[in-house]
C-alpha cells in the first residue's frame, strides 16, 4: 500500500516534468531532467515508462492529423512534380541570363574598380587635404615666426612660439616637421636671449656715451624753469605792489623788472627747444630686452646684468678727470655725465617694472654723493681764483636743483656748499689782500685835493664823508684822508658783493645770507685789512707823516663801519628792527691798527732822537761851558718842533702822547749819557755845557709844542735831570743829605746811586784837571778840604745806597 501510494504520488510530478519539456526550450531542459535523477530510487525507470506512454500518444495524434491531410499532401506532390520540369527550363534560363549579365558586367567591373579607385584617391585627398588644412596654420605661424624673427621683432616672435606650442604643435605633433620646429624653438629663444642682450649691451654703451648731453640738456632746462619761476615770482610781487598803489590811487609806471621779464620771454621763446632724455635716446633695447626675459621668465637674471653694468658705469662716471680743476668746463662735464646717468635711472625707474627700484636708485645715489662730495671737496681744494670757485658754486647749485627736480636727496650738497664757501671766502681774502697792498703801494700818504665841486662830489660819492666845516671852505681844498680811503671802502663793497654772489641760490633766508656776508666782512677787515695795514705801519719807509696819515684814514674808516653794515642790510633786505648777533669789527680792527700806528710814531719818533743824540760830540773835560747849547740838541728841538706841527690833524692824545714820550725818551737818553759807564770822568765845565742844553729842553717843554697840557706836565719830563743839575751846580750837598726822603725834599727825583755814579766821575774829573793846572794843587788847603768834603759825600752817598739795597 505503501508502494502504491508512493506511486500514486510520482504520477503527478511526472507529467509536471513532461509539460515542463514540452514547453521549455531545448537549452533549458538540463535542469528539469536532473530533477528526475534527483528523486526517489526507480523513478528514472517510472519517467521512461511515462515518456514512452506519452510518445504513444503524440504518435498518434499525429497519425490522426496525417491520416486528415494526406489527400492534400498527395495532390502537392502531383503539382510539385510539374513545376520541377518548369523550374529546369527556368533554370536553363537563368543560367544563359548569367552568362549573358555576366559578360555584360565584366566593362562594368572594370569601371566600378576604376570608380573605387578614384573614390579611394579623392578619399585620400580630401584626408590629405584636411591634414594640410590643420598643418597650414603651423606653418604659416612658423614662417611668421622666421619673418618676425628676420624684423627683429623679437617679443612678437616669442609670443608667436608660444602660439605655436600650446595651440598649433598639439595638432600636428605626430609628424616628424613638427618634432623639428618643436626641437628649434629653444635655440632661437636662446638666439632672441642674446641678440636682446646684445642690443642692451649696445644701449648701455649708447647711454654712457651720451650721458654727457643728456646732463647738460637736463640742467639746462632745470636752470631754464628756475629762472622762469623767478621771473613769475617778480611779476607776482610787482602786481602786488601795483595792486597796492593802484589802492591808494596811484598807477605807476611798468617797472625794468617787468620790461625785463618781457624780454626774458620773448629771448625764451626764440630759443631753440630743449630735448629730453627720450628724444636724446632710444630706450626701445631696454624695454624689448625686459619684456622679452621676463616672458622668458629669465627677468631676475637680466635685472641682475642691468643693474651690475650701471653701478660699473656710475663708478667710471665718478671718476674725475685729474685736472678737472683747472677749468669750469672740467667741472660742467663731470656734473652732466653724472646728472645724464641718473635722468636715464630715473626714467628707467618711471617706465619700467622692476627693473630698478626707488631702493636701487637711493643706494647708487647714496654711493654716488659720497663720492662727489669726496671728489669735490679735494678738487676744489686745488682752487685759487674765486671766479672759478664761484663758478662752480653756481654748477653745484643748478646739478643739485636738476636731481632735486628728479626727487633725488641733496641736502649733503648744500652742506658741502658751506664748506667751500668758506674756501671761496678765503680766496676772496686773499684776492683782497693783494687789492689792499696794490691800494696802499699806489696810496701817496697825502690828503687828496680836489680843485672843484665836481671833483668834490666824486670822492662824496665813493666815500660817506661829512665835514660841515670842509663844505664850507672854498676851492681848492683837501679831505683830510688820502686816496686810499675811498679805495678801501669801495674794495671793501665790491668784496660784500662777491661774498654775496656765493650766498645766492643756497636755499637760505635772508637773515642767514645777512649773518654770512657780516662774518666774511668781519675776516676782511680782523684779518686781512687788518694784516696790511699793519704790514704797511711795519714797513721801514713808512715815515712819520705817513704815519700819521695813516691814523688819519682809519679814523675815517672806522667811522664808515656804520655805513658798511647799513649797506649789507639794504642789499639782504633785513629790516633795521633785526637784532643782529654779529657787528662789523671794523671799529676793533682800526683801533688795533691806528694803536700801531701810533706805537709806531712813538717808536720811530724815539728812532730819531736816538740818531741826533749819537751826533753829540761833548768835550767832557773841558773847563769852561760855550755858552751856547749844542748844535746837536738845536737841531733835534727844531725836527721835534716841526713834527708836532705835523700832528695837528692827530687826535689830541695821541700828539700829546708822542710829545711826552719823545720829551721822556730825550730826558732818559741824555740821563743814560751821563751815566755812560765808560764814561769815566766828567768836568764840571761839561756839567755846565750840559745844564745848557737841558735848559733848551725844558724851554721847548714849556714852548708848549702840542696844544693841551696842563701846567709844567711836559716840563717833567726833564724834572730827573734838572734837579741832579742844580745838585752838582749849585753843590747843595748838605740839603740834599739832610732832606733826602722827605716829600717835601729838593732833590727828591735824584736817585743816591745816580748821584753818586756821577759825584765820582765829577771827582775824577776834578783830580786829572787839579793835575794839569798844578802839580802842587793837592798840598792847598782849599784842595784838600774840597777832596774831603767829596769823600766825605761819597761816603754818605755808598751808605744810602747800600741802605737802599738791604731794604729791598
Amino acid at each position: 500500500m505503501a508502494e502504491g501510494g508512493e506511486g500514486l504520488a510520482a504520477v503527478p510530478e511526472h507529467e509536471r516534468i513532461l509539460q515542463e519539456i514540452e514547453s521549455t526550450d531545448t537549452a533549458c531542459v538540463g535542469p528539469t531532467l536532473r530533477s528526475v535523477y534527483d528523486d526517489q530510487p526507480n523513478a528514472h525507470q517510472k519517467f521512461m515508462e511515462k515518456l514512452d506512454a506519452c510518445i504513444r500518444n503524440h504518435d498518434k495524434e499525429i497519425e490522426k492529423m496525417c491520416n486528415f491531410h494526406h489527400q492534400g499532401f498527395v495532390d502537392a506532390i502531383t503539382e510539385l512534380l510539374k513545376v520541377r520540369t518548369d523550374a529546369e527550363k527556368l533554370k536553363v534560363q537563368v543560367t544563359d541570363t548569367n552568362c549573358k549579365l555576366q559578360d555584360a558586367g565584366k566593362e562594368v567591373i572594370a569601371q566600378t574598380e576604376d570608380i573605387i579607385r578614384c573614390r579611394i584617391q579623392q578619399r585620400n585627398i580630401t584626408t590629405v587635404i584636411e591634414k594640410l588644412q590643420c598643418c597650414l596654420p603651423v606653418l604659416e605661424m612658423y614662417s611668421k615666426l622666421k619673418e618676425q624673427m628676420n624684423a627683429k621683432r623679437y617679443y612678437a616672435a616669442l609670443k608667436t612660439m608660444e602660439q605655436l606650442e600650446n595651440i598649433y604643435f598639439p595638432r600636428v605633433s605626430q609628424y616628424r616637421f613638427c618634432q623639428i620646429m618643436i626641437e628649434n624653438l629653444p635655440k632661437l629663444r636662446e638666439d632672441i636671449k642674446e641678440i636682446s642682450m646684445s642690443d642692451l649691451k649696445d644701449f648701455l654703451e649708447s647711454i654712457r656715451k651720451h650721458s654727457n648731453k643728456i646732463g647738460e640738456t637736463a640742467m639746462k632746462q632745470a636752470q631754464q624753469q628756475k629762472i622762469f619761476n623767478i621771473v613769475l615770482q617778480k611779476q607776482n610781487n610787482i602786481n602786488m605792489s601795483r595792486t597796492m598803489y593802484i589802492t591808494n590811487g596811484k598807477i605807476p609806471e611798468e617797472s625794468n623788472e617787468v620790461k625785463s621779464t618781457y624780454a626774458f620771454e620773448e629771448e625764451d621763446e626764440n630759443e631753440e627747444e630743449v630735448l629730453s632724455v627720450q628724444d636724446l635716446v632710444d630706450f626701445s633695447p631696454v624695454y624689448r630686452c625686459l619684456h622679452i626675459y621676463s616672458f622668458l621668465g629669465d627677468e631676475e637674471t637680466f635685472e641682475n646684468y642691468y643693474r651690475k653694468q650701471r653701478k660699473k658705469q656710475a663708478r667710471l662716471v665718478l671718476q674725475p678727470q685729474p685736472n678737472m680743476h683747472e677749468t669750469v668746463d672740467g667741472y660742467r662735464r663731470y656734473f652732466s655725465q653724472i646728472v645724464g646717468f641718473f635722468v636715464v635711472e630715473d626714467h628707467i625707474l618711471h617706465v619700467t617694472q622692476g627693473l630698478v627700484t626707488k631702493a636701487y636708485t637711493d643706494e647708487l645715489w647714496n654711493m654716488a654723493l659720497s663720492k662727489i662730495i669726496a671728489v669735490l671737496r679735494a678738487h676744489s681744494s686745488y682752487c685759487t681764483d674765486p671766479d672759478l670757485v664761484l663758478e662752480l658754486k653756481n654748477l653745484i647749485v643748478v646739478f643739485a636743483d636738476t636731481l632735486q627736480g628728479y626727487s633725488f636727496p641733496v641736502n649733503r650738497l648744500f652742506d658741502l656748499l658751506f664748506e667751500i664757501r668758506d674756501q671761496y671766502n678765503e680766496t676772496l681774502l686773499k684776492k683782497w689782500a693783494g687789492v689792499f697792498r696794490e691800494i696802499f703801494e699806489e696810496d701817496n700818504c697825502s690828503p687828496i685835493p680836489v680843485a672843484n665841486e665836481e671833483e668834490y662830489k666824486i670822492i662824496i660819492s665813493k666815500f660817506p664823508f661829512q665835514d660841515p666845516d670842509l663844505e664850507k671852505h672854498s676851492f681848492p681844498k683837501k679831505f683830510p684822508m688820502s686816496q686810499s680811503v675811498p679805495h678801501i671802502y669801495i674794495q671793501v663793497k665790491e668784496f660784500i658783493y662777491a661774498s654775496l654772489k656765493f650766498s645766492e641760490s643756497l636755499h637760505r633766508s635772508s637773515t642767514e645770507i645777512d649773518d654770512m656776508l657780516r662774518k666774511s666782512t668781519n675776516l676782511l677787515l680782523t684779518r686781512t685789512l687788518n694784516s696790511c695795514l699793519q704790514n704797511l705801519i711795519k714797513k721801514p719807509h713808512i715815515g712819520l707823516t705817513e704815519l700819521v696819515q695813516i691814523i688819519i684814514n682809519t679814523t675815517h674808516l672806522e667811522q664808515a663801519c656804520k655805513y658798511l653794515e647799513d649797506f649789507i642790510t639794504n642789499i639782504t633786505n633785513i629790516s633795521q628792527e633785526t637784532v643782529h648777533t654779529t657787528r662789523l669789527y671794523g671799529l676793533s680792527t682800526f683801533k688795533d691798527a691806528r694803536h700801531s700806528a701810533e706805537g709806531e710814531i712813538y717808536t720811530k719818533l724815539n728812532q730819531k732822537i736816538d740818531e741826533f743824540v749819537q751826533l753829540a760830540d761833548y768835550d767832557w773835560t773841558m773847563s769852561e761851558p760855550d755858552g751856547r747849547a749844542s748844535g746837536y740838541l738845536m737841531d733835534l728841538i727844531n725836527f721835534l718842533r716841526s713834527t708836532f706841527q705835523v700832528f695837528t690833524h692827530l687826535p689830541g692824545k695821541v700828539a700829546q702822547t708822542a710829545c711826552m714820550s719823545a720829551c721822556q725818551h730825550l730826558s732818559t737818553s741824555l740821563m743814560q749819557m751821563l751815566l755812560d759807564s765808560e764814561l769815566k770822568q766828567i768836568s764840571m765845565g761839561a756839567v755846565q755845557q750840559f745844564n745848557l742844553d737841558v735848559i733848551q729842553c725844558e724851554l721847548f717843554a714849556s714852548s708848549e709844542p702840542v696844544p693841551g697840557f696842563q701846567g709844567d706836565t711836559l716840563q717833567l719830563a726833564f724834572i730827573d735831570l734838572r734837579q741832579l743839575l742844580d745838585l752838582f751846580m749849585v753843590w747843595d750837598w748838605s740839603t740834599y743829605l739832610a732832606d733826602y726822603g722827605q716829600p717835601a725834599s729838593k732833590y727828591l727825583r735824584v736817585n743816591p746811586n745816580t748821584a753818586l755814579t756821577l759825584l765820582e766821575k765829577v771827582h775824577r774829573g776834578m783830580k786829572d784837571t787839579n793835575k794839569k793846572n798844578n802839580i802842587f794843587a793837592q798840598f792847598r788847603k782849599n784842595d784838600r778840604d774840597k777832596q774831603k768834603l767829596i769823600e766825605t759825600v761819597v761816603r754818605q752817598l755808598r751808605s744810602l745806597v747800600n741802605g737802599m739795597s738791604q731794604h729791598t
